[in-house]
């Protein structure tokens, strides 16, 4: 499920209550689409993910809720609740619930 909402300007928000979890889905909220990148939130319920996959361009996760599975370049990873990492470009990456999490994906287009 992929929702186009833009966030709310010159108001303050909550991330992680932004957006809600779904039963055996991943739901996507688009805070901002520019063509210089991309502002997502995402919440996925235990058990679903994103298979293996490339990007162009360096991609900064920040997770909101629970913690997540993600394997950058065949490296396994979990990241916590307050943590982030930058998934670097054109390595592929994955990411997995094995609990249920929360995240914000800022992808920044260029060189």
């Amino acid at each position: 499920m992929n929702e186009q909402a833009n966030a709310p300007k010159g108001i303050a928000f909550n991330l992680e209550s932004h957006i809600e979890y779904a039963a055996g889905a991943v739901v996507s909220k688009t805070l901002i689409k520019k063509e210089i990148g991309n502002i997502t939130l995402f919440a996925f319920d235990q058990g679903q993910g994103l298979s293996e996959h490339t990007a162009p361009f360096d991609a900064v996760v920040h997770i909101l809720d629970g913690k997540a599975e993600i394997t950058i370049g065949g490296q396994l990873q979990t990241v916590n609740t307050g943590e982030m990492l930058i998934m670097p470009a054109n390595i592929s990456h994955a990411l997995q619930a094995t609990e249920r999490f929360k995240m914000l994906l800022v992808m920044i287009r260029g060189e």
